[in-house]
């Protein structure tokens, strides 16, 4: 068999539960296929998260389990271990929970790597220590995990996650939302994400995302308002009655919404894993942090402005402003973040002329 048709290793990604992260973990396929091009990388996910997984060139295929959060699912789990068996010669489990090492378990393969944490030893038989002061970032753990044990990847060389974007579906979009009802079809766009999944600390007040709306249309902008079912009257609350705005919310699919972040010039979000999947198709993002910290899970991309008042309490990393007034977000004004997306379009103009003979 001759080099270019060899098959290298046969990897099995267990992968995180929340957007964010599963965008953040295609890092770790980018730098498995720079170690080995011929390998073969299969990421096995909850039920949503296969249509960012199938966005990723890197990954053959996304597997499903599905149990729901948090549930043990022994039976459930045994049964799809067993039909994976003989598959995979390696598995690395990026969650830190003893069920997301069950499944390679059960599948029997040889090597299984991931971070001390639950009493996981023997199911798996490489364990990473995690240290907090070396991996101080989501993506610097999961990278960590496909490199040689003791190697501290440097965040300066990290590959960021790049999502396929489909131009075919954007052009359905357009149609299939009726850009055309609301004159979007001739204005640069821009997307705000509402939404906060994980709790009102990093919910940006809804009162300033619609004054940032109000101000993007004045500027002769398309609104979209992105967000899942449980954002439906955040967006509502955004959008109201301005024109040139769609309040999407609820209305697309998760594989939408990565085509219809490639459509924007900007997003303004809440860190949440919609921000991460902006950063991933290189639309410029405007990340909002509250009680989370850039530090932490910034957006992975070098085309970004990012808004964090930094205060005393500030990250608290709470679902719930302990202190009862959110000024870590409250006081972060819309003023601010519309004079960066203004820079930022008349940075954009002042290239865009300097190229064009």
């Amino acid at each position: 068999m001759s080099g270019s048709e060899r098959m290298g290793k046969r990897i099995l990604i267990v992968g995180p539960s929340w957007v964010g992260d599963m965008v953040m973990a295609q890092s770790l396929l980018k730098i498995l296929k720079a170690q080995d091009p011929q390998c073969v990388i299969d990421v096995l996910g909850p039920a949503w998260s296969a249509p960012i997984i199938e966005r990723m060139p890197e990954a053959r295929r996304a597997l499903t389990l599905r149990v729901g959060h948090g549930d043990l699912a022994l039976r459930e789990r045994w049964r799809f271990g067993r039909s994976l068996k003989g598959e995979y010669d390696q598995a690395i489990v990026l969650p830190r929970s003893l069920k997301s090492a069950l499944v390679p378990w059960f599948a029997g393969v040889p090597v299984r790597v991931g971070f001390t944490g639950e009493q996981r030893y023997g199911i798996l038989n490489q364990r990473r220590d995690l240290d907090k002061a070396v991996l101080d970032q989501t993506v610097k753990r999961f990278v960590s995990l496909g490199l040689p044990k003791g190697e501290a990847y440097p965040p300066r060389e990290m590959p960021f996650p790049a999502l396929r974007v489909d131009a075919d579906n954007q052009a359905r979009l357009r149609e299939a939302l009726d850009f055309a009802a609301v004159d979007l079809l001739d204005r640069p766009l821009v997307a705000l994400m509402p939404g906060a999944e994980y709790g009102p600390a990093k919910q940006w007040p809804l009162a300033h995302f619609h004054a940032t709306a109000q101000a993007l249309v004045e500027r002769g902008y398309g609104v979209l308002v992105l967000g899942g079912p449980k954002d439906v009257n955040a967006g509502q609350q955004v959008a109201g009655e301005l024109p040139h705005t769609l309040n999407l919310c609820g209305k697309t699919a998760l594989a939408d919404a990565v085509d219809l972040l490639g459509m924007c010039e900007q997003v303004v979000s809440n860190d949440s894993g919609l921000m991460h999947v902006a950063a991933a198709v290189g639309v410029h993002v405007q990340g909002i942090y509250g009680s989370s910290s850039p530090r932490y899970t910034p957006p992975l991309t070098h085309n970004a402005d990012i808004h964090w008042l930094a205060l005393d309490c500030s990250p608290c990393f709470k679902r719930v402003c302990p202190l009862g007034h959110t000024d870590c977000l409250h006081q972060l004004s819309v003023t601010r973040v519309v004079k960066a997306i203004d820079t930022y379009r008349i940075e954009q103009s002042t290239i865009l002329a300097r190229e064009t003979p």
